[in-house]
């Protein structure tokens, strides 16, 4: 029988995160599929927290465990997770697309001898073999995908898959690397705090800011301290993820005003990111298709703009609020403060 191994790190609080919890459902799904075993491998300064909350996977555990194991470093991480896998030699390996597995598991696919697929969007079972699928063209086609060598390196994105939800008491083999020839040291994380951070993954809400935030008013002034407070303040109540249109990102090549806190990081469109928030708002942005290309995970979608006639209007939204996102904003914030 073949053996699917689930590989995932602990996070700062030793707890697994969301996109590994959903890793996890889809590689269990697919071990299911197959008819083969699920082994379970997790790295971190301490595991046992982390392998109760998904002991009813049913999977076989093994843990590689210590203090040089907590941060992201590339060569310590690449060796815990080469140790996992020889210790159960898999066929087909599965991570979650964190920013320290998209470093260390093509290593690993190397160092294995095997080939490897990252950022997938799903993965199932055909006939009893393992099918992988891939989103292409910036999101607007989405291929399927199968190899005959093995192992198999994969790592799923975040928001493709529901997260494992199963705790219980886990048994975890142990397995022991040697990390002392490793020359990197890690001093520690020093991370955003919650307050600064606009960019959320895992939030609710999308709100994403248009350039008629840093047009001209209707007294002919432009108000961009006045955006930027109304825009914080809804952030910092909500704990919603910003994000911005093409032409607000870019205005300041136009030598317009701009909204500081801005960066191409936020930009939500066909040249940007396509985030899965469950409900999404625009404000000040005209709904025209290569923004709203990257609307199109999000369930729930409003918008405002003074524009009846606007994109949004044209069967692009669910709901459309005619008005000025400075004065309704500003309401909102009354209201929610």
């Amino acid at each position: 029988m073949s053996t699917i191994l689930y590989i995932a790190h602990t996070e700062c609080d030793g707890t697994l995160s969301k996109v590994a919890l959903e890793t996890l459902s889809a590689a269990k799904s697919l071990a299911d599929g197959m008819d083969a075993e699920l082994a379970v491998g997790l790295v971190g300064a301490d595991i046992v927290a982390a392998a109760d909350s998904i002991a009813a996977c049913g999977g076989t555990f093994y843990g590689v465990t210590g203090p040089e194991f907590n941060d992201g470093v590339y060569s310590s991480d690449l060796a815990a997770i080469e140790a996992l896998a020889k210790e159960c030699a898999p066929e087909i390996v599965i991570g979650p697309a964190t920013s320290r597995y998209s470093r260390a598991l093509p290593g690993l696919a190397i160092r294995l001898g095997g080939r490897v697929d990252t950022h997938l969007s799903g993965l199932e079972a055909v006939d009893g073999k393992p099918v992988a699928k891939r989103w292409f063209y910036r999101q607007r086609m989405e291929g399927t995908l199968t190899r005959e060598e093995r192992p198999w390196v994969l790592t799923l994105d975040s928001g493709c898959a529901v997260a494992f939800d199963g705790a219980g008491s886990a048994e975890v083999t142990v397995v022991s690397v040697d990390v002392s020839g490793v020359r990197t040291k890690s001093l520690g994380m020093e991370c955003v705090s919650e307050d600064q951070q606009t960019i959320r993954p895992d939030a609710e809400l999308l709100f994403v800011t248009g350039a008629g935030w840093t047009k001209k008013q209707a007294d002919g002034q432009v108000h961009v301290d006045v955006a930027e407070e109304t825009i914080k303040n809804f952030l910092g109540v909500t704990k919603s993820s910003l994000g911005s249109s093409k032409s607000l990102v870019d205005i300041s090549g136009e030598g317009g005003a701009v909204i500081s806190f801005l960066t191409h990081m936020h930009q939500v469109g066909q040249t940007g990111s396509s985030p899965r928030h469950p409900k999404g708002l625009a404000t000040c942005c005209h709904g025209e298709e290569p923004h709203v290309v990257g609307w199109r995970f999000i369930k729930e979608r409003r918008a405002i703009n003074t524009d009846a006639g606007c994109g949004w209007a044209q069967g692009k939204c669910d709901v459309l609020y005619v008005g000025d996102a400075f004065e309704i904003m500003k309401k909102v914030n009354e209201l929610i403060g």
